[in-house]
């Protein structure tokens, strides 16, 4: 576990781009990430007992790590290798009926329809919006959706198109006693929240963990990992791994029975460094320093006139901040923004999305407002 850092120090451990601002869809990972990737790949180049055995350690060391941000057990943690492949293996795992609105990321739409098509889960759908207009996941919204058979509630704590926090505590209150499956991927690490609330959360590290790609994790409530039976578990989630006889063992008593293979040390290593610097400097300040700066950008996306898509208010939004272009010139200016050096995500004629963290600086989020505000 690494020691507590000053603000400074967390600060100081990364080294992206200035005007890098779309951490809803990577975020480029820490030097502590880089160190590590580059110690265990030296550890492999050497082979020997002493560095299998170390590198095998990696994934309880990432399980610790989640474990001390979810406040979940790290017996009822599974390792992944991203959000996709966490919410598949939880949708296999679901009986009955399952509701989720068509506006939800497609990893958290077509695991539930693959599901279906295995004949396993039934999909009962939200009202969509569509991607002009998506809907917004609201305990009011699921409570009128709700029917005796429903058995489980996707959602994403937060909108990747939006940026809208939905309200977990509220939407668990609704649907009483049923699966509440949440994808976590644009909030945890962003938000300081209680996961625990959850039956399922699927994370995958490359965004706002910055992690890299290719570790994640799914954390269980009890009834979660009671009820979500491990249908892609394969070999390494039975007992007796080494024990090649042929025969189908039974499954490991924990949340490792939804693990299909082994997983590579480098990316557990790597989520396990990120999740241990996320926890040496607090969630709660990291938060507070993404709301400031998404304070400052919507300032001054106000001030250069362009439209703001995403909430404004700090329950609401996590560190996504969406302009708007109502007259469908958001490549014209998402254009502009690419030849100034800013890095942010165009989503379809009439949207641009911005994604701020704990080291984008004030001056950065303006020098992006003015540009959009000049390519109007």
């Amino acid at each position: 576990m690494s020691a507590a850092l000053d603000e400074v120090e967390y600060l100081d451990s990364f080294a992206e781009d200035h005007l890098y601002l779309n951490h809803a869809s990577y975020g480029p990972p820490s030097r502590q990430v880089a160190a590590t990737t580059e110690r265990l790949q030296n550890l492999a180049m050497a082979g020997g007992v002493s560095a299998s055995a170390t590198l095998h350690s990696e994934d309880a060391r990432a399980r610790a790590a989640v474990s001390a941000l979810t406040g979940t057990p790290s017996e009822r943690i599974a390792l992944t290798t991203s959000t996709s492949l966490g919410l598949m293996q939880i949708a296999f795992g679901v009986s009955g009926e399952a509701l989720v609105s068509p506006d939800e990321f497609p990893a958290n739409v077509y695991a539930w329809r693959r599901a279906e098509g295995a004949g396993l889960v039934t999909v009962r759908t939200l009202p969509g919006g569509g991607p002009s207009a998506p809907t917004r996941v609201t305990p009011e919204l699921v409570r009128e959706a709700l029917t005796p058979s429903i058995t489980a509630v996707a959602v994403s704590a937060v909108d990747f198109r939006t940026g809208f926090r939905a309200d977990l505590a509220g939407i668990r209150e609704v649907i009483g006693d049923r699966l509440l499956i949440v994808d976590g991927i644009q909030g945890f690490g962003v938000i300081d929240t209680d996961w625990t609330i959850a039956d399922a959360v699927a994370v995958g590290g490359q965004k706002w963990l910055r992690a890299g790609w290719g570790g994640g994790f799914v954390s269980f409530s009890e009834r979660g990992l009671d009820a979500i039976r491990p249908v892609l578990g394969s070999w390494t989630g039975a007992e007796n791994t080494g024990l090649y006889d042929g025969l189908e063992h039974a499954i490991l008593p924990d949340a490792r029975r939804h693990s299909i293979t082994n997983l590579s040390p480098m990316a557990m290593g790597s989520l396990a460094s990120a999740l241990e610097l996320v926890s040496s400097v607090g969630i709660a300040r990291v938060e507070q320093l993404i709301a400031g700066t998404a304070d400052v950008l919507i300032e001054a996306l106000d001030a250069a006139g362009v439209p703001v898509l995403s909430p404004r208010e700090h329950t609401q939004r996590a560190g996504i901040v969406v302009a708007g272009f109502a007259d469908g010139t958001a490549a014209r200016a998402h254009a502009a923004l690419t030849d100034a050096g800013v890095t942010a995500t165009l989503h379809g004629t009439d949207r641009i999305r911005f994604a701020v963290h704990a080291t984008t600086t004030d001056d950065a989020v303006r020098i992006a407002a003015r540009v959009l505000g000049r390519s109007r």
